[in-house]
């Protein structure tokens, strides 16, 4: 369908028709479906601002193929305008027809199996949705059936750059939950009362399906669903998604991505903020510079503005520390956010910090001496900003995450560039961390990863963690790929460059400070369960050694300091850790 609509960066409206059927008049029942129905209508309206007028619930007996239809014609005719949103969620069966070509169905609660004029045809919503003027419509079928003729593209990165251009394109998607010849599973998921395919569907809804910028789209959304289904244990379906018309995009949470800090916030829709800001552009610099990222880059190699470059950090590092303050992120017990749960704090901070990993990556990659001097200045002031003495045990342990995931976003960048000075300041930089019992100076990666380690289980409650051997690994592999991504490129180099600084990192740890279950022990990766678990060049700690090894005292990380720039005391940390791994296992 062209559509030349102009729309608009924002969503005037949302709307979301919600079925789900366990009582049919003619057919098998089901027992999940209005369950999860229910579940769908409640997070679009408390999470993601969904009227409570504009949610249709149909369930059962109410859920017959004349009132779908009436309701889903309801967005046509005016009843819907060009810059909102409509949500279509069913939960039901399918059926499929073969033929010269598949057609797909649904089976509304009057449908009869013997009676195909009682079914939906799934070709009878695209063409209804020609006579709908909302931009963005995503369907969501917890059922299975043919004839999706879709296709797929990859899915943007979630920089706030690609954001406004998705928001003012046409999109039509779909997700359904399994392929015609496939049965889907009602019941069996991860939450009781749900189905395989919305228990997914719901954690991806509460934050795990985010990017890195805490941003949920259709494309995200249906990504991550698609993996964690088609990966289950318990499955034994396949979704099958993508776009039928335009190239746009559902965007969930538009306002993740809406400025912070001393800009002016304006009206403009939904949530009354603009969808796109980035801080003031420097004077002088290309229109064309629409991104934090691309400013910084432009800053970087100009010595003549380093005073303009440094007040520009500054003030991005100040604004962070103010965002990561006590009062947004209280530890006592019953004290505002403080019950809130693992997974949303986590996804907070990730929010909160998303300007200042964007720093530390390009000072990290691209920096000279006297920005790499800013690099542990960021680094130090993240790790002593003020800390609360007490409270709920595990939110202390987390208020070192911050620092951590900046470390990791500078230290992967570093080894991308061979920047092993600064992957020194990133591991080394020495801090005074608030919750060290004396106070002394210890090398930045000593208490903080102590302190995230000690919470090493609560990582496995984040939805889709919780069968994973290094949660908190896991989830900083993903949270950090689309930023650095965005900012370095590094296509299918980044895994590896992550599972490296890893090593590093526990290498480190362990020529730090020794202990633990081990003369030799550091927080292991996702490294440590790919050496026990893979054969040959799958060995990422033995492949990394043996690389370190080869070069011996060239080895660029022993110039820059590492190891007390000594190959045998490498090779002495090096054995232990080895050793390490193959006694205690994968996550030791």
């Amino acid at each position: 369908m062209a559509n030349q609509t102009p729309y608009r960066p924002e969503y005037d409206s949302s709307h979301a028709l919600v079925v789900g059927i366990n009582t049919y008049a003619h057919v098998s029942p089901l027992s999940c479906a209005v369950n999860d129905a229910t579940g769908v209508a409640n997070i679009l309206k408390s999470k993601y601002g969904f009227p409570e007028s504009h949610v249709t619930l149909l369930s059962d007996g109410q859920a017959t193929k004349a009132n779908i239809l009436r309701a889903f014609l309801k967005f046509a005719d005016g009843g819907t305008g060009p810059d909102d949103r409509i949500l279509f969620f069913f939960a039901g069966h399918g059926h499929t027809v073969g033929g010269r070509r598949e057609t797909g169905f649904l089976i509304p609660q009057d449908g009869k199996l013997d009676d195909l004029s009682t079914f939906i045809r799934w070709d009878e919503f695209t063409r209804d949705a020609d006579l709908i003027a909302a931009k963005h419509i995503l369907f969501l079928m917890d059922a299975c059936y043919g004839g999706l003729a879709v296709h797929r593209k990859a899915a943007p990165i979630g920089s706030k750059r690609f954001i406004s251009d998705l928001m003012q394109r046409f999109a039509r998607q779909v997700l359904a939950a399994g392929k015609p010849d496939q049965p889907v599973s009602d019941g069996g998921g991860t939450r009781s009362g749900h189905s395989l395919f919305t228990s997914h569907l719901l954690d991806g809804l509460e934050g795990a399906a985010a990017s890195g910028y805490g941003l949920i789209t259709g494309n995200s959304l249906m990504s991550y669903v698609y993996q964690k289904v088609g990966a289950d244990q318990y499955s034994q379906q396949t979704p099958h998604y993508g776009s039928f018309d335009g190239d746009g995009d559902f965007v969930f949470n538009p306002n993740v991505v809406a400025s912070s800090g001393n800009q002016e916030e304006k009206d403009s829709g939904v949530g009354g903020q603009v969808l796109v800001e980035v801080p003031a552009l420097p004077e002088g610099e290309p229109s064309e510079v629409q991104t934090l990222g691309r400013m910084i880059k432009a800053l970087i190699p100009r010595p003549d503005d380093r005073i303009k470059f440094d007040d520009t950090i500054n003030g991005i590092l100040r604004n962070t520390i103010s965002e990561l303050r006590v009062s947004n992120f209280p530890v006592q017990q019953g004290q505002g956010a403080a019950s809130e749960s693992f997974a949303l704090r986590i996804n907070r901070y990730d929010q909160a910090i998303l300007d200042i990993e964007t720093v530390a990556v390009l000072i990290a990659h691209w920096g000279d001496q006297s920005q790499r001097q800013l690099l542990g200045k960021i680094l130090t002031r993240l790790a002593e900003a003020e800390r609360p003495t007490g409270g709920l045990v595990v939110w202390l342990h987390l208020t070192a995450y911050p620092v951590l995931a900046t470390m990791y976003a500078a230290g992967i960048a570093a080894l991308a560039a061979d920047r092993y000075d600064m992957l020194y300041t990133a591991l080394l930089t020495p801090v005074r961390w608030s919750r060290s019992l004396n106070g002394e100076l210890l090398p930045i990666v000593v208490p903080i990863a102590r302190e995230v380690t000690e919470i090493f289980d609560n990582f496995k409650t984040l939805p889709g963690y919780e069968r994973k051997y290094v949660p908190r690994s896991e989830h900083l592999l993903v949270t950090l790929q689309p930023i650095i991504e965005d900012l370095l490129f590094l296509g299918r180099g980044y895994e590896e460059l992550f599972d490296q600084f890893e090593i590093m990192l526990a290498l480190v740890y362990a020529d730090q400070k020794p202990g633990f279950t081990s003369r030799f022990w550091g927080p292991p990766g996702r490294f440590a369960y790919k050496e026990r678990s893979f054969l040959g060049e799958g060995k990422p700690f033995t492949g990394f050694v043996n690389a370190v090894l080869k070069q011996g005292q060239n080895w660029p990380g022993f110039s820059a300091g590492f190891f007390n720039g000594s190959l045998d005391r490498f090779k002495e940390v090096a054995q232990g850790y080895a050793e390490l791994i193959e006694k205690a296992g994968p996550v030791f």
